[in-house]
């Protein structure tokens, strides 16, 4: 029986503790042979990535030796943290950043210990021979990190030894099948590498030293992707010259297309080793590519495209392939991401491990819906929309539900609609959900990926805006309790709405920026020049960054507002939430801030993800005025009076 009761009040069986006890979040696929290789993410251990193989026998263990954790740190966000080939398995480790040789579950050492602790940092392995070439990003106290290319044997018998240099970033170093070439990316700044790079080929030596660079491909408006050598020695590789990340291969010397359309091959290189591309037999090419924000699947063969017909609206950042076979993650509205298999002929599926390893009632979970809205500037912006759903319970009549708008982390990223306990965890508590991928977020192609150059703060807040009064215009929310929440990028975008406008009842900032001038001042070397598109050159620009920062503008922010930092952050430091929690008090605006030890840019122990999740219903529920069925642990609000 279906029993009515207020929107947030709803008793969910996705409790808090199943966001990090119900599954790991997987990824990190590559083949070897008949193994399989996979990373996961698990947050009751801390957050430690562990390398999973399942050889081909079918036996799966892992493939690392008790406590070790796979993560590279290059570019803080790191990526490619390990590489697998005739099965020698290499990877760094997160304490110490040292890159590790793994045989039979030990691990040996096989570059040096740094002067500074964890301050060489590798990732992006490419095998050549008895040696290893990969990326370096070497911290040197108060300077600038200096990232470069560099080789070492195998055996750690020496040191490593830089053979590309004087980039401000590299990344993609890709080995040709006979080993006489190598392939990689590059970019300084101010780019980031979804605006321009330049993808560089030269002659390899056996002892890993390179001659005769060539710029191939690539500039300060062209984004290359996940540069590739076929099975036959061509170098192919994704660019946007097109207005889309489409696939072109090199041949003679010259550029020619694989095959064009209004589809995103390619992503925002927040991490190294992404790919969305792989070989299979008779010349033919699997690929992932976008549209309108879904992720598909297809063969390409000769100049055709031909869709291969899968299960899944979403496609993780790894893929690799064996034989006709595709092995690669992948997720829907209605499915968790999985490590999967897919035989790209007979469009088979078999699922290797899911992210989530729970039953859940199919009635209970809100599927996605794709939407389209109008905002500013006579220009339309996409997001996902989730309604409550719970098969047990209904809202008053008189009623409708509090909307909770996400505006995504980057700027330049993207939301997907993958099935997120998350997400579900509000929905089925009776809040709904907007996912919003704004101006400036990726899958739409470089026009809409490039409308928010110089106008972040601006246009990413005045789509939020116009998702959430679109919704509520549309009678599905209450336009009265309106919430906005989002991490980093958007965090600071949350934080803008609160201070820049009045639409939103309450907010929550996970380690958001507050204070851009201070975020360029003080964040790591990747994106310290990234607001130089995105606002303007500092301090050339300071009065548009002083305008645009939450900090400087609380006289409008009257807005209930829960802040949840990390300490360990090096991205947003802890400063920036503790300046907006000092402001907040002397105006006497109700607040909660809560700080984790040993987080760092996103939470992943398991006891800070619970505390973060259910702080942040406990906020609304003191806000919206709902009783929720949860036994909560109150969180400390000052000046709760005023609300």
């Amino acid at each position: 029986m279906t029993v009515t009761a207020p929107y947030g009040s709803w008793d969910s069986p996705i409790t808090i503790s199943m966001l990090t006890e119900a599954g790991v979040p997987v990824g990190g696929v590559t083949t070897d042979g008949g193994d399989l290789y996979w990373t996961e993410s698990r947050a009751l251990e801390g957050g430690r990535v562990v390398i999973v193989r399942k050889d081909a026998h079918g036996v799966v263990a892992e493939a690392v030796p008790e406590g070790f954790n796979s993560r590279s740190r290059v570019h803080e966000y790191g990526g490619g943290s390990y590489a697998v080939q005739d099965g020698v398995l290499v990877s760094c480790d997160f304490a110490d950043q040292r890159v590790y040789r793994i045989d039979e579950g030990a691990a040996t050492p096989i570059t040096p210990e740094p002067r500074i602790p964890a301050g060489d940092r590798y990732g992006d392995f490419a095998f050549h021979g008895d040696r290893l070439i990969c990326v370096r990003e070497r911290h040197k106290g108060d300077r600038e990190p200096v990232n470069t290319l560099v080789t070492f044997p195998l055996d750690g018998s020496d040191r490593p030894r830089v053979i590309a240099k004087g980039h401000d970033f590299y990344a993609n170093p890709r080995v040709s099948p006979d080993g006489t070439r190598l392939a990689w990316l590059s970019w300084d700044h101010p780019n980031m590498p979804w605006d321009g790079t330049e993808l560089w080929c030269a002659a390899l030596a056996e002892d890993g030293t390179i001659s005769e660079p060539e710029l191939v491909a690539g500039g300060p408006e062209e984004s290359i992707f996940q540069p590739e050598w076929s099975s036959g020695g061509v170098l192919h590789f994704v660019s946007d010259r097109t207005g889309w990340w489409n696939l072109f291969r090199l041949v003679d010397g010259a550029v020619e297309a694989v095959h064009l359309m209004s589809a995103d091959f390619g992503l925002p290189q927040w991490g190294l080793a992404m790919r969305r591309y792989g070989f299979l037999l008779d010349d033919r090419i699997a690929a992932v590519y976008v549209e309108d924000g879904i992720d598909r699947l297809g063969v390409i063969e000769g100049e055709s495209l031909l869709p291969v017909s899968t299960p899944f609206d979403v496609v993780g950042y790894s893929f690799a392939t064996c034989g006709d076979q595709v092995f690669t993650t992948g997720g829907s509205g209605a499915e968790p991401m999985a490590v999967v298999r897919v035989d790209v002929d007979t469009e088979a599926v078999k699922y290797v491990r899911k992210s989530i390893e729970i039953d859940l009632d199919p009635h209970l979970i809100s599927l996605p819906e794709a939407i389209e809205f109008p905002t500013t500037d006579d220009a339309v912006a996409h997001a996902f929309y989730y309604p409550p759903r719970n098969p047990d319970l209904r809202g008053p009549e008189d009623e409708k539900p509090p909307l909770l708008l996400i505006s995504h982390g980057g700027p330049t990223g993207r939301t997907s609609p993958e099935l997120d306990l998350e997400i579900q965890f509000w929905t089925s508590r009776g809040i709904a959900v907007v996912d919003v991928n704004y101006r400036g977020s990726s899958g739409y192609g470089r026009e809409y990926r490039n409308a928010l150059r110089g106008q972040w703060g601006v246009a990413d807040l005045d789509d939020c805006i116009n998702a959430a009064l679109f919704l509520a215009d549309a009678g599905l929310v209450d336009e009265d309790r309106l919430a906005i929440r989002g991490g980093s990028a958007g965090g600071y975008t949350t934080l803008c709405a609160l201070a820049f406008s009045d639409v939103f009842a309450a907010g929550a900032s996970y380690f958001g920026v507050g204070d851009i001038a201070a975020l360029v001042a003080n964040t790591h070397k990747f994106e310290s020049r990234y607001c130089d598109s995105m606002i303007g050159p500092y301090p050339e620009a300071a009065d548009l960054y002083e305008e645009r920062s939450p900090l400087h503008n609380l006289d409008g922010f009257d807005t209930p507002v829960i802040l949840l930092q990390g300490l360990d952050d090096r991205v947003v430091p802890p400063a920036q939430a503790e300046e907006i929690v000092a402001a907040l008090d002397a105006k006497g605006i109700p607040h909660a801030y809560v700080a984790f030890e040993g987080e760092g840019h996103g939470f992943r122990k398991a006891e800070s993800i619970e505390r973060a999740y259910e702080a942040e219903l406990y906020f609304y529920s003191m806000v919206f005025e709902f009783d929720p069925a949860d036994d909560l642990d109150p969180v400390a609000i000052a000046h709760q009076q005023a609300l």
